[in-house]
């Protein structure tokens, strides 16, 4: 969305939201939902599911959580990559078909977190910020989702970086930051971007980069001593104070 009837701002003052997805602007209904769709998708594709059953998988890309559940089965990195096409094309049947089966169920498969369709406005409205998307999930995986909570419009402008991008997500932010330049036609620098995000891996990857970092409270799994202990820029308890939530965005 454009910061429609806003005065533009110099380069150096705009900021590039980065956000997370998966307990961040949304999660799934029940825990565990990751699995009916990603299960049989690595099944169809590798003919095992590998150890994701044992596995926690919040934080992690796509791919990484397929390469580490295949690693003890002979399927490398490698051979991972090598089948990303076919393994988008699956997933996101999959997918789609979870999701219908969860529509005709009357049973959301995702459900918005407290605030962030009001935040996502205020900084749409906002000429300092520009909202992009840092997730784990492959790109249309991650459309799928926003489309279903209804918060797709608030990622139309730039581009992102994605779980299909690589398996480890500190390279993430790097791809995202070069995409977003070239769009904007600008060289902005890392401090300009902030990572918000749920999970030390998001933390991690905005230190990788040189960007800031904002945590949030909202994940299934890490506690804010947890979230504090790996040392972002700002913690907050959730995104249900746009005020609080934008008076961080602004101290960075």
């Amino acid at each position: 969305m454009e910061n429609a009837g806003q005065p533009p701002v110099a380069p150096e003052d705009l900021r590039v939201l980065l956000w997370d997805i998966d307990g961040t602007l949304l999660r799934s209904v029940r825990p565990g939902a990751f699995r009916d769709y990603t299960v049989p998708a690595m099944e169809s594709v590798f003919g095992t599911a590998g150890s994701i059953h044992e596995m926690r998988v919040s934080g992690m890309t796509d791919l990484q959580i397929i390469c580490e559940a295949l690693r003890d089965h002979g399927i490398t990195a490698a051979h991972v990559r090598e089948r990303v096409a076919e393994i988008r094309t699956r997933f996101m049947s999959e997918m789609e078909r979870v999701a219908a089966e969860a529509a005709t169920a009357d049973s959301p498969l995702f459900r918005t977190l407290p605030g962030a369709r009001e935040i996502l406005e205020r900084v749409a409205a906002h000429p300092r910020y520009r909202s992009s998307l840092l997730t784990g999930n492959l790109e249309p995986a991650a459309h799928l989702k926003l489309r279903l909570v209804g918060l797709s419009e608030f990622f139309r402008e730039l581009p992102g970086a994605f779980g299909d991008d690589s398996h480890d997500r500190r390279d993430l932010p790097a791809l995202a930051a070069a995409r977003i330049n070239a769009r904007l036609g600008l060289s902005l620098r890392p401090a300009q971007f902030i990572v918000i995000g749920d999970t030390p891996n998001d933390i991690a990857c905005a230190k990788h980069f040189g960007a800031r970092s904002v945590a949030v409270c909202t994940g299934r799994f890490d506690t804010p001593a947890t979230l504090a202990a790996h040392a972002p820029d700002a913690l907050l308890p959730d995104l249900s104070d746009p005020e609080l939530v934008l008076k961080t965005f602004d101290a960075l």
